[in-house]
């Protein structure tokens, strides 16, 4: 029977009457295709492929190799043409919000995204590069090194990926800023109100001196590097106006103020002829600021959530939606999806690119159905624009306690769609999980992964940026729970999760991971199982964890103590141990909240 290559192409006829798996190849180069375009055809005369450029041929040559994996390949013909809908289809993978991944992670990483036909990857930085000057503020977090990145970047380019820097420069400074060497760089040293909560310093004040420091960091890490492309971030300044930059931003608007500050980062990569990324949320505020944008920088659309995701929580009306508008958020335009947040450059003619979500973070297990449809929204709003690049990103907010293999799933559906949407949307995930990731004849591990991802959203909790799960385990005073959920749903997700439980004893993953991706997973439902019965215990009560009664909150406490300990065994078989002490203190708030219900 004829095999469906990964990902699909956009055109694929078949034909009785294939070629010898010895067959001799011929390959010419055709100018007339697109970029990144080939032509694959197999028959009694051998196979021919055409192809547009190098990365033409890697892809036609990796159709064809799926191809020959399958047993009727001497006996069906195939012609295939194809090529992307997006020029550059990139991963970013968060490395510094405690889990910074081994070189044996890495090339994991390098293998899943190479199968999928990403040709960027991005490593999310802050603090956990080998800064030469900043040992200070890195040296507790295993951070990766110079050489690491060399070595890296080498193994990216026999992949047919290219490693670029991506170094935050504005907001999300707190691992420097924490230090008292880097105090006088905060905007607010003695930190800043956010959503009802008290914050540490996280922003930059925005100063040449402080623009000078930035880019530096920024050089530090690209110049390991071949690419001549940059991304620096500049998201989420939330305190600006709010300390030392607020007379200015009084005076002059916190939009010209911003933009000053991001333009004194890019100036000298674009004056070197580079190409600089930056992230576009100051747009949605700062629409006079479009056309400000100079030749070679890059504004980057980010949105996490699919539209259903906002409109379940407008519909809601109730604490989840009061929450995020506290923190500034637009939730209304969160409802139009990757076109409400593209619109005003859209309209003004700026070229973007799209960066949907994973949905890896705040879930423990991941929201996958919620990651589906985020990156199609992504793909089909970019399409429609015209964008040249496609961003998909893995995030690891709040001490990451998802293992890396949560994000498999939305890496591959990411990159299949980023290729061809049109072909790729309905893709069977777990099906291409099993047979070119994980290597699971039993077809057991994909379902799991597929079903875990599900969860979140069967709680029946409408919420954004997170799971149920996660936000029972991290109480957040600004991001409270705002419903329990019904029991009958905590049924059904303790039913599920005991099924992922003996499938996963069932799989067979034959990878070179198999194993380490059994027991990480494994480890991911005994956690999600404690917060269902944390959330059944809450909504006994209704009440918080504090509220629980004193022999509920023993018993949890004692199932708690093993889950961390297998927490911290599961963390290092694919992560360095800086960061870790970190990651799992984030569970002290759970811990004590349980304490203070045991000893009432």
């Amino acid at each position: 029977m004829p095999v469906t290559p990964f990902p699909a192409p956009r055109s694929l006829a078949t034909a009785p009457g294939g070629a010898p798996y010895d067959a001799p190849v011929t390959v010419t180069a055709d100018p007339q295709l697109p970029p990144q375009g080939y032509r694959l055809r197999t028959g009694p005369d051998g196979v021919a492929v055409t192809h547009r450029d190098a990365a033409g041929l890697r892809y036609a040559l990796q159709t064809l190799d799926q191809l020959r994996a399958a047993p009727d390949f001497p006996d069906t013909g195939y012609d295939i043409t194809d090529h992307p809908d997006f020029a550059v289809r990139a991963f970013l993978l968060d490395v510094s919000r405690d889990r910074v991944p081994t070189r044996r992670t890495l090339e994991r990483w390098l293998g899943v995204l190479a199968l999928a036909r990403f040709n960027q990857l991005e490593l999310y930085g802050e603090h956990a590069y080998a800064f030469r000057d900043h040992q200070t503020v890195w040296r507790d977090a295993s951070p990766l090194t110079a050489d690491d990145l060399r070595w890296l970047d080498a193994r990216c380019a026999a992949h047919g990926i290219e490693l670029v820097a991506n170094q935050n420069t504005f907001g999300h400074m707190e691992r420097f800023l924490a230090h008292d060497a880097y105090a006088h760089r905060a905007e607010n040293p003695d930190g800043f109100d956010r959503g009802g909560v008290r914050r540490p310093p996280s922003t930059l004040e925005p100063t040449p001196e402080n623009a000078g420091f930035a880019t530096s960091l920024v050089a530090e890490v690209a110049g390991q590097l071949r690419a001549r492309r940059v991304n620096i971030g500049a998201d989420e300044p939330f305190e600006l106006g709010t300390g030392r930059s607020r007379e200015r931003v009084a005076r002059l608007g916190a939009g010209p103020v911003y933009w000053e500050y991001v333009t004194e980062v890019m100036r000298p990569w674009l004056a070197d002829g580079w190409t600089v990324e930056f992230w576009a949320d100051v747009f949605a505020d700062h629409p006079e600021l479009m056309d400000r944008v100079p030749p070679g920088a890059v504004p980057v659309v980010w949105q996490y959530d699919a539209p259903y995701a906002a409109a379940d929580v407008l519909a809601a009306d109730g604490g989840e939606l009061r929450a995020w508008r506290q923190l500034g958020a637009d939730v209304e335009q969160l409802r139009d999806g990757f076109r409400g947040r593209a619109r005003l450059l859209r309209e003004a003619g700026v070229p973007f690119w799209v960066a949907p979500g994973a949905g890896n973070w705040n879930s423990l297990v991941g929201r996958l159905d919620n990651a589906l449809a985020n990156m199609v929204d992504a793909a089909e709003t970019g399409r429609e624009a015209g964008s040249e690049g496609y961003l998909l990103t893995a995030w690891g907010d709040h001490g990451m306690w998802e293992p890396p293999s949560i994000a498999f799933g939305p890496a591959v559906f990411g990159g299949a769609v980023s290729w061809c949407l049109d072909t790729n949307r309905g893709l069977d995930l777990a099906d291409v999980l099993n047979s070119l990731v994980l290597l699971d004849g039993t077809g057991l591990t994909g379902a799991v992964l597929d079903r875990l991802g599900r969860i979140a959203h069967d709680l029946g909790v409408p919420l954004l940026n997170g799971s149920p799960l996660a936000r029972a385990l991290r109480p957040d005073p600004a991001l409270p729970l705002p419903a329990h959920p019904e029991p009958a749903a905590l049924d059904r997700a303790a039913a599920t999760l005991a099924r992922c439980r003996r499938d996963l004893a069932a799989a067979d993953p034959a990878a070179g991971d198999g194993e380490v991706l059994r027991r990480e997973l494994t480890h991911a439902v005994g956690l999600s199982e404690f917060a269902v019965e944390l959330l059944r215990a809450r909504a006994a009560v209704r009440g918080e964890a504090d509220d629980i009664d004193p022999a509920t909150a023993r018993r949890l406490l004692r199932e708690l103590e093993p889950l961390l300990a297998e927490q911290r065994a599961c963390w290092l078989l694919r992560a360095r141990p800086g960061g870790l002490d970190d990651s799992v203190a984030r569970f002290d708030g759970l811990r004590h909240a349980l304490l203070r219900a045991a000893n009432r």
